[in-house]
């Protein structure tokens, strides 16, 4: 995500570190380049002229202090016109009302019922309540078979009453919802190849019946700038409350995310990051360009672990670290909490000053790691537990048990026992930093 463009400003800016102070020509220089890159990463040419218009007015403006270094402060105003451009603020759902009604809308093929069951997902998980989803796709072939079927993946009732009518049965699933003490009610509407005037008026009437908190357009980034026509005609007649960019981990430039709000005064909400169904965030603005600009997000590195990582279990293998008594099983429950974070290539792009460390562009092979878990799983408990007994016989066990070779299994003891030393020496503050 963002990956080209970011590089590109990363670089530019890079260049105006070095100068001793803004004038117009270097200015003029950065500017240039700026300028190309947001434009080859399709963002709208109106919003690209009043950004770098915005940017150099305030940075000849400024009065630099003696203790700040003007690259820096270039910098800093191009972050601070970044996270206005992506929308300011945060905004956040509205979830009030018992239940809270959630209304998700878009043409067909833009991502809308995988999102909803990942929204939902996101809720249950974020607020510890009990969402209910709503299947009002009547017309696309197998829609509600797809909504029942991530519900069940997902552990989510799916409320439907097949074929009837969507503004009724949108009615009735909010009523059902009273009734069985559901805290969200996320209703997937139609889609359509395009806006007609039959999907509109449908979405509308749902609309009116059930007035929603929250009425959400899924949009594929992938669209480009004709997302930012999707957006607009159906704010035009179906007043949105948000924006959710799906397939933003794709083959896509990321233009759309910089002109949406610019352009069209609705927000991005939310983000689909993965084709997981934990693969959606919350957007948010300084955070989104603390990243594109190469600063990290340690925060939603932070955020991620929280979510994902036992903190009971992470106390225990701590311990054990300290203690000098972390084994392959310690090993082994380490790595299915990592699992949970999603890919860590992606995480490490989280951690700031990835690039200058060469991290941002870390490939790290799932199946690897699967056949690291794979050995770990063929060995007994005893041998996991001490690792020290599996001699030759044994390593060709695990290495027949796991699909490996006994060089494989090799290595991992190898790198495990080298692990252990390193742990020993930290614990005992002798480890000697490379600096």
């Amino acid at each position: 995500m963002f990956e080209s463009l970011g590089e590109r400003l990363q670089n530019a800016l890079h260049k105006i570190k070095g100068y001793g102070k803004i004038t117009e020509d270097n200015i003029s220089d950065m500017m240039r380049e700026i300028r190309l890159a947001l434009l080859e990463a399709d963002v709208n040419y109106k919003v690209v002229k009043e950004f770098t218009n915005s940017v150099k007015e305030k940075a000849l403006g400024e009065e630099v202090a003696s203790s700040i270094h003007p690259g820096d402060l270039f910098v800093k105003i191009v972050k601070d016109e970044l996270t206005e451009l992506l929308g300011g603020e945060t905004e956040e759902l509205n979830l009030k009302g018992n239940p809270a009604i959630l209304m998700l809308v878009g043409l067909q093929g833009s991502g809308k019922t995988t999102t909803i069951a990942k929204l939902s997902n996101f809720l249950r998980k974020k607020h510890h309540k009990n969402p209910l989803l709503v299947a009002c796709d009547v017309y696309r072939p197998a829609a509600i078979d797809q909504l029942k079927q991530l519900g069940k993946q997902l552990g989510i009732e799916v409320y439907d009453e097949g074929k009837n009518d969507p503004v009724e049965i949108a009615l009735h699933a909010v009523e059902y919802a009273k009734d069985n003490h559901f805290d969200y009610v996320l209703i997937d509407t139609a889609g359509r190849l395009h806006i007609d005037e039959e999907l509109m008026n449908e979405l509308d009437q749902i609309q009116k019946k059930v007035s929603p908190n929250e009425t959400l357009l899924v949009i594929d980034a992938m669209m480009g700038q004709d997302a930012i026509n999707v957006i607009t005609g159906f704010h035009d007649q179906l007043p949105l409350t948000g924006v959710i960019l799906t397939k933003l981990d794709g083959d896509t430039r990321g233009g759309v995310a910089l002109s949406v709000r610019h352009l069209t005064h609705v927000p991005i909400k939310f983000i689909g990051t993965s084709e997981k169904l934990d693969g959606l965030d919350s957007f948010e603005p300084e955070r989104m360009a603390g990243r594109i600009l190469g600063m990290g997000d340690i925060v939603s590195l932070v955020e991620k672990a929280t979510e994902a990582i036992d903190e009971k279990e992470a106390e225990k293998t701590a311990k054990r670290m300290q203690q000098g008594k972390f084994d392959l099983e310690d090993f082994l429950s380490t790595m299915k909490q990592m699992k949970k974070l999603g890919p860590l290539e992606n995480l490490i792009k989280l951690i700031p000053g990835a690039k200058k460390m060469g991290l941002n562009n870390v490939k790290i092979d799932p199946k690897q790691m699967s056949r690291v878990e794979a050995i770990v799983l063929s060995m007994t408990p005893k041998e996991r537990r001490n690792p020290d007994i599996i001699k030759a016989s044994r390593k060709s066990r695990i290495a027949a048990g796991s699909g490996t070779s006994v060089q494989e299994v090799n290595r991992l003891l190898q790198q495990f026992d080298q692990m252990k030393k390193m742990m020993k020496q930290m614990s005992n503050g002798n480890m000697k930093l490379p600096f």
